[in-house]
């Protein structure tokens, strides 16, 4: 991994402000430089898509396995054309009804979009983010930019710049200091390759609001409804064609055990364990979401993990929220990895 001196702070909440920043930091991305920057869903770290090299650094700056895809963002419809020629008729739909949005789809790449970036794949995933500072960035920079979520390879997503500053300070050039994000989790991944579009990875989008605007069918992918992939031996695992199919994700550095059950109950069971743990010695934190919040859920879980690791608790206690909402079901499947799967039935 490459060490910087010293990574810059760029103020960017009053864009209009920070024009000299942001052509500083696009100027950053073109030289083949990594910048950090806010979107609607989480901090992500960018690199020009289009230059091998810099997307090597991204792979580097994080720990990130070099067969772990990278999402290109653009800023403009147009900009698509640069990273595929098939669009299929669903896709333009979508992209009408949910661009800039929290929506990634993947497509057949050209030949000219590295392999660094996609991972060695013959797709490529893209967005458009909807946050104001990620497109003036992507725009100022004239590339598509690759971007990951900011973070250290299987830590939790960051959802604040403090958060990119905790893992990747030295080690990437720029930090742009936006807001925290609106969402909270990052953004649903349609893979428009085959005849059905699929949900590789669920998010704030739901299948069901995908199928309105395409008037057709939406599955998921079967390898989402497995609750314990590790059951699956690496070997026999497919490629992953999107971010965090593969990789332990989302981890605090303390144990975490999913309590899953009636919402009552679950309260209680909480209540028990943390007093017992506690008069052993424990430092016990506790994730306990209203049962039908979960959209405030998506907004607050990766902020509430980096929370538990600033307070160093040795154990977290995490109440599940309803996996038949979709909403409900994305921040699940967050929370099944960050706790290695450990789950309760109360």
């Amino acid at each position: 991994m490459e060490i910087i001196m010293e990574t810059k702070l760029f103020d960017v909440t009053d864009l209009e402000s920070a024009e000299a920043q942001l052509k500083e930091a696009a100027s950053l991305l073109r030289a083949g430089g990594l910048v950090a920057f806010p979107t609607e869903t989480v901090y992500g770290l960018g690199a020009d898509a289009m230059n091998s090299k810099a997307a090597e650094k991204i792979y580097a700056a994080k720990g990130r396995p070099s067969d772990n895809p990278l999402i290109v963002h653009i800023a403009e419809e147009e900009d698509l054309a640069r990273l595929t020629d098939v669009v299929p008729d669903a896709a333009k739909k979508l992209m009408k009804a949910f661009w800039p949005g929290p929506l990634t789809m993947i497509f057949q790449k050209k030949e000219t979009v590295p392999d660094k970036t996609t991972g060695g794949l013959d797709t490529v995933a893209v967005r458009m983010p909807d946050n104001p500072v990620a497109l003036a960035l992507i725009r100022e920079s004239g590339c598509p930019i690759a971007a990951p979520s900011a973070n250290l390879s299987g830590k939790p997503s960051p959802t604040k710049w403090e958060h990119v500053y905790q893992d990747l300070n030295g080690t990437i050039d720029v930090i742009l200091q936006g807001e925290p994000c609106r969402v909270g989790i990052e953004s649903t991944v349609l893979d428009m390759t085959g005849e059905i579009p699929m949900v590789l990875r669920p998010g704030i989008l739901t299948p069901e609001q995908i199928g309105r605007v395409t008037e057709g069918k939406v599955v998921l992918d079967p390898a989402l409804l497995i609750h314990r992939p590790r059951d699956v031996s690496e070997e026999a695992a497919p490629a992953p064609k999107a971010p965090g199919m593969k990789y332990k994700h989302y981890a605090p550095k303390a144990e975490m055990i999913i309590l899953q059950g009636e919402h009552s109950r679950v309260k209680e069971e909480i209540k028990r364990i943390k007093e017992e743990k506690e008069k052993q010695g424990s430092k016990v934190g506790i994730i306990l979401f209203e049962e039908n919040g979960f959209e405030q859920a998506a907004h607050d879980f990766f902020s509430q993990l980096r929370e538990m690791d600033e307070n160093h608790v040795n154990l977290i206690l995490a109440g599940a929220l309803s996996d038949k909402n979709s909403v409900g079901f994305a921040v699940m499947n967050r929370m099944w990895k960050s706790a290695g799967y450990h789950i309760i039935h109360v």
